[in-house]
């Protein structure tokens, strides 16, 4: 390759935008593995990395928790738990829009059509809303219903209490 060649090369390569990291429009459980990209035992690093530097701190929390949402003040998005600087509970905040689960489960959808498309799950209620569960390898899988709709998801340890 020529000089020239390779100059040219380093200098579009250089003023290429790098990817930004954000929280995603339409995010995705997979469940007992990530939730919008995010898996338990990641990083605080990782973390900031993959969702961007611009999030809120929990101040009232147990757990050092930070919230990412599309813009400040916004009440929609993704809450990341941490302890000893490692993820230990992934969940979404106020339905946001455009999320979804395998199989077409998208947040908003009815009772009937989270337990027929997420498979086995234990009811688990909580004060004003009922957590469905479903325990495997170490990570328990969360949907959060109210008003008999799917409001949210969640990844946490096996076993961990899914009420908020």
């Amino acid at each position: 390759m020529s000089r020239a060649l390779l100059c040219a090369a380093v200098l579009l390569a250089c003023s290429a935008p790098a990817a930004a990291a954000a929280l995603p429009r339409a995010g995705t459980l997979v469940p007992g593995r990530s939730l919008g990209g995010i898996r338990l035992g990641e990083s605080a690093t990782h973390v900031r990395t993959a969702l961007g530097h611009t999030f809120g701190v929990c101040l009232g929390c147990v757990r050092t928790t930070w919230y990412f949402t599309y813009r400040a003040f916004d009440d929609r998005g993704l809450a990341v738990e941490l302890t000893a600087g490692r993820v230990s509970a992934v969940y979404t905040l106020w339905q946001p829009p455009g999320w979804h689960a395998p199989r077409g489960l998208q947040l908003g959808a009815v009772e009937a059509q989270v337990t027929e498309l997420a498979g086995i799950l234990a009811p688990v209620p909580c004060s004003d809303y009922a957590a469905y569960v479903h325990d495997g390898a170490g990570v328990r899988t969360v949907y959060y219903l109210t008003k008999d709709k799917l409001w949210g998801f969640g990844l946490m340890r096996a076993g961990a209490n899914p009420c908020r």
